[in-house]
């Protein structure tokens, strides 16, 4: 928490005048931005939020990940999950979810995010990063070339996973033979990292097969 002047402290302002008080007798609807921010990460100052705001909008605020948002002067890790969790629970209430991210539910929709890489010549590994609401936070070539445990070690698929703050995890890759069936090694390395992601806490969800007779899905297979 910051330092800041004695008189900048909220239990030194008036009682009608603090945050809490002005929410109780004139309701939400009339406190300002950084009077709702200090409510919201607990703040002991209003001279903090008013100095974020001044830098980032509230929508800002509210896209970065915990771990961003925990690091600006000010603001404690409790704080920042605790505003980011409100605002996850207004999201989910009203139904929206974030503008321009593609939801991912489906065999179809994680394909069709995919398709790139169907008809390549060499077998290429990708990992798309979703968000609680199966929305794509992003996607990366993890490896390009034969599949293998070497090629795919579960710290090239999980450390960006984390970077993005993501809650889950899909895996696709290509069959250049044309054939979705997966191998003994693709078997063994679905598991090697869906073990791996249950460590974590971030779910591998599936791993689809690409491939030009098909796709096969772990998942829907019963495999994963």
């Amino acid at each position: 928490m910051e330092t800041t002047q004695q008189a900048d402290l909220i239990r030194d302002l008036p009682p009608c005048i603090r945050p809490l008080s002005r929410l109780g007798t004139l309701g939400v609807e009339a406190l300002k931005e950084a009077e709702l921010l200090s409510l919201a990460v607990r703040s002991r100052s209003l001279r903090w939020p008013e100095e974020v705001l001044g830098r980032h909008s509230v929508k800002e605020l509210l896209g970065m990940p915990w771990q961003r948002l925990a690091s600006l002067r000010g603001i404690s890790h409790a704080g920042a999950a605790a505003l980011l969790a409100s605002a996850e629970l207004v999201r989910r209430a009203s139904g929206q979810p974030d503008a321009g991210r593609p939801v991912l539910q489906s065999v179809g929709d994680v394909a069709v995010q995919a398709l790139e890489i169907r008809d390549k010549k060499k077998e290429y590994l990708l990992a798309f990063f979703l968000n609680a609401r199966h929305q794509l936070i992003a996607k990366e070539i993890i490896s390009i070339g034969t599949l293998t445990a070497s090629l795919a070690h579960p710290r090239e698929i999980f450390a960006p996973a984390i970077g993005q703050a993501a809650a889950g995890v899909v895996l696709v890759h290509n069959h250049p033979s044309g054939d979705p069936s997966p191998s003994d090694e693709d078997v063994r390395l679905t598991k090697r990292i869906a073990q791996a992601g249950q460590i974590m806490g971030i779910e591998l969800l599936d791993h689809l097969i690409l491939a030009s007779s098909g796709t096969f899905s772990f998942k829907t297979s019963g495999a994963l």
